[in-house]
């Protein structure tokens, strides 16, 4: 754990000086301009002022980043309020730079809490809660798994930390600027004595600085200026000690002791303790009128526990042995739960899963996990992932991704027939196993947070860049040429938007969102894909052997695209 503070710490720091941190430098030196009142040592009554702005910081981004879309879900407010908020205080605190009955209104609910004079602790500590929510340093995996904690509402005191420790690290380089500006008033006499007369013109700077985030004018900074920390992101967050661990502390909780000692794929049956109840499920699809199961309340029926999503492809390859299953052993007293515990953000959306279930022709219960806490009971890692609980509760069998399948059935059988005796079972099921059995491509996620196989020098995160397509493209990479948008987990085509890809795979696939076209071109073949409807897995390219290729992708306008799979 403390090594991945350490982590933590540094990326912090790696984002405070990169060229993400830019837009808000101007800010920083607004803490002169506050002039103290009269009698108080203006120097510490600066440094004050500095530190509150940045504990107000360190404060506002780590509540936000953990409990930010807790706060969003309970008023059902939109996912931007918080940062426009961020915006209309920094405005506000602007305004009471330039006019002073309203800096003190701003500053009255601080008074009792202040330690100092309120016009120097007050509203420097206000100017930091607001910059806090307005605060993008440049993404990388550390903060990428804060996020993804706090979007699933799976806080632990790991993550409280670790996001402490990356505010901490990454509000640090803004102390020193800022204290180097006290630095550099303290030694200019004429700027110290006229700081009160400057006042106006920091607000007027604090004004400018919500103006230029509130309409995204200072992305071209950020495009301007070369991404002069990647290589050093990428060796603090991309090694292999920081890659498991965050993994670790995102994707697994808590379970209840026995069931990470159970052998993946045993060709016997286990005992792996007690299957935990379900937890955090906000919506169940596929019940009478899609009431809450219980576990308990299935005592007697053996149960397969399938932990899966809509557009992951691995659980769309299991999907039909484990319909098949509750096709076929259903009457005999055999239930299926599918979890759906969802890896991106659309997958959140119960209309979609609605939607793709029903495509999908699953007619088992599905418990949707939007908040992981039912995967984070099992301690689960995996999609697809098969939890097989006997008749008493117990767990007795797991296997984590694809394949042997048959061996799966047999001890589904097994347990039938324990739990009826004398239970005449029907043939066993003679579903193809499409488990790819030769080595592929790797999973290639598109946008900022996982773009371990993106080819280009640099990603720009959050706006609109043209990209210059590279040659050639290394194998088993992407890159990208024409207007995109980059997020956090996918991107957006802009204008004469194309994504090359070498691969090696029988099939290749992408989850598409949006309406509009894509074309594929592979060795001189060309076809056209609609794309339209809620995020889903689209065919691009499919071969009856195993082949080594480039794609050349075009996309109209508006198209994202998420999540290359291969198979």
């Amino acid at each position: 754990m403390i090594e991945l503070l350490f982590i933590g710490l540094l990326a912090g720091l790696i984002a405070g000086v990169s060229p993400c941190i830019l837009p808000v430098l101007p800010v920083i030196f607004v803490g002169w301009t506050a002039a103290p009142r009269e009698g108080v040592d203006p120097r510490r009554a600066r440094r004050r002022r500095a530190l509150a702005v940045v504990g107000g910081l360190v404060l506002s981004f780590s509540l936000l980043a953990l409990v930010g879309s807790v706060i969003l879900s309970a008023f059902g407010l939109p996912k931007n309020f918080l940062m426009w908020a961020g915006v209309v205080v920094t405005g506000l605190v602007g305004l009471g730079l330039i006019f002073s009955s309203l800096g003190h209104l701003l500053e009255r609910p601080f008074r009792k809490l202040a330690v100092a004079p309120p016009s120097q602790v007050s509203s420097g500590f206000v100017l930091g809660l607001a910059l806090g929510a307005v605060f993008v340093p440049c993404g990388g995996p550390v903060l990428s798994a804060i996020t993804f904690i706090g979007a699933h509402h799976s806080v632990s005191i790991e993550s409280v930390f670790l996001t402490i420790f990356f505010a901490v690290g990454a509000a640090t380089p803004l102390l020193i600027v800022a204290l180097a500006g006290d630095a550099v008033v303290e030694r200019s006499q004429s700027i110290a004595r006229i700081s009160r007369k400057l006042r106006p013109v920091g607000g007027l700077m604090l004004i400018g600085v919500s103006l230029l985030i509130a309409f995204n004018a200072t992305a071209g900074i950020q495009t301007w200026i070369p991404g002069y920390t990647n290589s050093l992101q990428k060796s603090v967050e991309g090694n292999r000690f920081a890659t498991n661990a965050l993994h670790s502390l995102s994707h697994q909780q808590s379970s209840d002791g026995q069931i990470g000692n159970c052998v993946d794929a045993n060709p016997t049956l286990q005992r792996c303790g007690h299957a935990p109840e379900f937890a955090g499920i906000s919506t169940w699809l596929n019940t009478p009128h899609d009431r809450a199961l219980r576990l308990s309340s299935l005592r007697g029926h053996v149960v397969l526990i399938d932990f899966w999503t809509y557009s992951c492809i691995n659980c769309l390859r299991s999907l039909p042995h484990v319909e098949a299953w509750y096709s076929r052993y259903h009457r005999d007293g055999f239930e299926v739960i599918g979890v759906h515990s969802p890896e991106f953000d659309f997958e959140h959306v119960v209309t979609n899963i609605r939607s793709a279930a029903h495509s999908l022709g699953v007619k088992y219960p599905v418990a949707v996990d939007n908040q992981l806490a039912t995967w984070g009971a099992y301690g689960n890692q995996y999609w697809p992932a098969e939890y097989l609980i006997d008749a008493n509760g117990v767990i007795r069998h797991v296997a984590f991704g694809e394949g042997n399948y048959p061996a799966s059935e047999e001890l589904i059988r097994q347990l039938l027939q324990a739990a009826h005796p004398g239970v005449i079972l029907p043939t066993a099921t003679n579903v193809a196993d499409r488990t790819p059995t030769s080595a592929l491509s790797s999973e290639t996620y598109l946008g900022t947070s996982r773009a371990q196989y993106y080819d280009n020098s640099n990603l720009i995160g959050q706006q609109y860049f043209s990209y210059s397509m590279p040659s050639p493209i290394p194998a088993g990479t992407y890159g990208l040429g024409g207007q995109w948008y980059v997020g956090a987990d996918s991107i957006t085509a802009g204008s004469s938007a194309k994504l090359d890809i070498t691969y090696l795979a029988r099939h290749v696939y992408l989850v598409l969102a949006g309406h509009g076209q894509l074309t594929v071109t592979l060795k001189g073949v060309t076809r056209t894909i609609s794309v339209s409807g809620f995020p889903r897995l689209y065919t691009l390219a499919s071969s009856k052997g195993l082949h080594s290729g480039q794609l050349h992708l075009s996309f109209t306008s508006g198209v994202k695209a998420f999540d290359f799979t291969f198979g």
